[in-house]
Order: C-alpha cells, then structure tokens, then sequence
C-alpha cells in the first residue's frame, strides 16, 4: 500500500514532507497531518535546511541531487519535491522508515 505522503506521477515520485529545522538530528520522525515529517539538523536561515534535506535525501535514496527538485514549499514547513531516476516508490518507502 502506498503511503499518503508519496505519490507516483508521470515524471517521477512526489514526497510530501513536513520539515522541522534547528533538529539535533536529521531523521525521519514519523507522520504529520498526512506529511512525513523530517527533522533537519540545520536552521531555517539562508536556505540551509533546504540544502540540507536535499543532500541527506539524495544519501538516503541513493540518487543524485539533481534528480530531487522543489515542486512547492521552499519557505514552507510544508514541501513537495518530486524524485525522477531508477528508483520505485518501494525503494522511496524503504529508504525513509522512522
């Protein structure tokens, strides 16, 4: 069953993700109003959270940053990105256990 926070779409995977900076750890933390929620052990200053999620997204799913882009949310707790490349939402869903 997929989970209501990844969606399958013609042109890759969107993630709907609840981002929470200023964390002690980067780590997935469970659910969040149907996001998944990350902690991210950057700050919400100077797009440094948005960075780092990327960078630690990239390592988590083991696909290259440039295939992981913002669809919505960059001054948001709220984002959705979308992954393109040779992975399954199964993979994704894996990847990403709390």
């Amino acid at each position: 069953m997929t989970p209501i926070w990844l969606k399958q779409t013609p042109n890759g995977i969107t993630l709907n993700l609840h981002c929470q900076p200023g964390a002690k750890i980067t780590k997935v933390v469970g659910l969040h109003d149907g996001y998944l929620k990350i902690s991210l052990q950057a700050p919400a200053l100077e797009n440094k959270a948005n960075e780092l999620l990327l960078a630690w997204l990239s390592k988590q799913l083991k696909v290259p940053q440039k295939q992981i882009q913002f669809i919505s949310g960059q001054n948001s707790r709220q984002k959705r990105l979308e992954v393109w490349g040779p992975i399954s939402p199964e993979q994704i869903i894996q990847a990403l256990k709390p």
